[in-house]
């Protein structure tokens, strides 16, 4: 029996071959995927490819469980790829119209730009946030058009060109295609009342050194729960995998507690859909929450998470600086005992709070709602336009 690490890499080269044998026509619009979370964000366009201009695409993808590989359709063709050499082999010899992907760095990481015939890249943002502090420097520098989620980030990527004197990207107002599935759910999933009246708090941390769960998360909780009211942990994927022990003890600490629960199951929405609040820390998910499900956010003033130490270049404050206190309330670490008061404050006038949330939101984000259909319309616009140029050189 072959081992796991040999039967993946012999899978990804059976996906790179059978990728291959396609005919050039048929493997025009590409997308790639590098987990399965990643579907998510381009679900809407797919769906508008797919239903409204009837094409096929090709979806490679590094999870071997990936569902397009497990429920196969005929206008989509899944390739598993795995995320060592194969993917590096089959990223320099690309031969495609378009790939569309979520993981940024193109060409200074894992996957390069193809070295064989001109491959047009399209990035589609997997966050809210601003594309300076969160992101290596250079992370977007190599690709040709940015599915842009509001004029923050438009605003941003041409200061970034101006400073740095890089060539104009094509920047689409497209919108984010993950909040509109959101609040498509929302319409599906209706807000339930925690037992005994109480209001359901979400704790949900990002991901680092310095998050709520390596900080305050045991006091916090605590004070939760002596004031009555229901508290559900939602680790972040990477913590659940890399934070075991510190995870383990949190819920050691409360496991007797009726009114505290773990979310072991990150990839469920129902959490996030039966809350009346969050609280958070830098997490592009409270964003997320806060423009989806029109409810308040409270951040943990924590130190704030920094991957491109030159973000204050650009001289433009990221969004998810800005955004905190509009969407909630920005709480310091020394006034935990504080924040029960800022639930029943935040909570106490629920549509009134909508109302503020959507206004903010349509200025914040493009095309609320209709984002796939913005975003598959540029790709089907721009297959044309690159078949056009082919068959002029032919």
């Amino acid at each position: 029996m072959l081992n796991r690490p040999l039967s993946l890499f012999l899978s990804a080269l059976k996906g790179l071959r059978d990728f291959k044998a396609l005919d050039v026509d048929d493997r025009e619009i590409v997308f790639y995927s590098e987990d399965n979370a990643s579907r998510v964000f381009f679900e809407p366009i797919i769906k508008e490819l797919l239903e409204t201009h009837k094409k096929t695409i090709c979806y490679l993808t590094s999870s071997a469980d990936d569902p397009v590989l497990t429920r196969p359709t005929n206008q989509i063709r899944g390739f598993y790829i795995g995320s060592g050499l194969v993917r590096t082999y089959l990223s320099w010899t690309l031969k495609a119209s378009i790939l569309i992907m979520t993981m940024p760095d193109l060409e200074t990481y894992y996957f390069k730009r193809s070295k064989v015939i001109p491959v047009h890249y399209i990035y589609v943002f997997h966050a809210l946030t601003s594309t300076s502090m969160v992101y290596r420097s250079g992370a977007f520098d190599h690709f040709d058009a940015l599915f842009c989620v509001g004029p923050y980030h438009v605003k941003e990527i041409r200061a970034n060109e101006k400073l740095y004197n890089l060539k104009p990207k094509n920047l689409i107002e497209s919108g984010y295609g993950r909040l509109d599935s959101i609040i498509e759910q929302a319409q599906y999933c209706p807000q339930t009342v925690g037992g005994d009246g109480k209001k359901k708090v979400l704790v949900a941390p990002s991901w680092g050194d310095h998050t709520l769960l390596e900080t305050c998360a045991i006091e916090l909780v605590s004070i939760l729960l002596k004031n009555g009211y229901q508290v559900v942990y939602r680790p972040h994927p990477m913590t659940v995998r890399h934070r075991r022990k510190l995870l383990a003890e949190l819920n050691l600490r409360f496991e007797g507690n009726g009114d505290f629960s773990h979310e072991t199951q990150v990839e469920s929405q129902e959490s996030l859909h039966s809350s009346d609040i969050m609280i958070s820390d830098w997490s592009g998910t409270a964003i997320e929450y806060a423009f989806g499900l029109e409810r308040p956010v409270i951040f943990i003033d924590l130190p704030r998470k920094i991957n491109n130490s030159e973000y204050g270049e650009i001289s433009i404050e990221p969004f998810e600086v800005t955004i905190r206190s509009k969407i909630g309330s920005v709480i310091s670490t020394s006034r935990l005992e504080d924040i029960p008061k800022h639930i029943e404050e935040l909570c106490s006038n629920p549509d009134s709070f909508k109302q503020e949330i959507r206004k903010i939101r349509s200025e914040s984000v493009y095309n609320v709602g209709t984002s796939g259909a913005v975003g598959a319309a540029y790709i089907v616009k721009t297959v044309e336009k690159l078949r056009g140029t082919c068959e002029k050189k032919r």
